[in-house]
Order: structure tokens, then sequence, then C-alpha cells
């Protein structure tokens, strides 16, 4: 029984949700916006902020950190280059979810989540 665990589970095996989380999150940190369910937008919203926190410690370790997480070399050093200066001012809370329309097929609600 799974009373009071609070790790959204997205309908998937752990191993799966893991991968699932680290494209959106790639793909996310890759593209600066995303659409997808508004669960999944939910989920990936705390890997990314993790990532940025990350990028904005600048150090070997957090560098290292983010390589063993994101799938693309070239975007980890993208984001350690742009984030110190993009969110300097700002502690958390670097995506913005935004609801759409409800997906065709099976009537799931749809988000688009970006970076601010």
């Amino acid at each position: 029984m799974r009373h009071r665990c609070r790790v959204p589970q997205l309908g998937k095996p752990a191993d799966q949700r893991k991968a699932l989380l680290r494209a959106l999150t790639t793909e996310l940190i890759r593209h600066g916006q995303i659409k997808t369910t508004k669960a999944r937008a939910k989920a990936v919203r705390s890997e990314v902020d993790r990532m940025i926190t990350l990028a904005k410690d600048g150090s070997l370790a957090a560098r290292r950190r983010a390589l063993g997480y994101m799938y693309d070399k070239p975007t980890v050093h993208a984001l350690f280059a742009d984030a110190p200066s993009r969110y300097k001012d700002r502690d958390g809370g670097y995506t913005r979810i935004i609801r759409t329309l409800r997906r065709r097929g099976d009537n799931a609600e749809m988000a688009v989540i970006e970076l601010v």
C-alpha cells in the first residue's frame, strides 16, 4: 500500500517514470517550453527547478550531477552558461504551467510548461 506517498506515479513503473521525467526535463530546458499532460507538467516542474538550481550553483560537482541526470550534454553546458545570469534574482519557481484544451483522443488535461 502506498498510503501518504506523495510521488506522482504517472501510471508507469519506477524505471519508466524516471526516464520520462529525465526526457521531459531535457526537452524543456532545450526548447524553453513543451506541451504535455497536466500531471506530467506538475511532476517535471520540481526536476527542472532542481537542474536550474544546480546551474546557478555552477560548481564542478553540480555540473556533474546535471550531466548525470539530463540526456544531452550540450544542453547542460548551455544551461550552466545561461541560468546564473537569467535567474540570479529568482529563488525557485523557474517554470510556469498554463492549462490548455483537453486532448481529443482521451480527454486528458493538457498543459504547456515553460521556463519563466
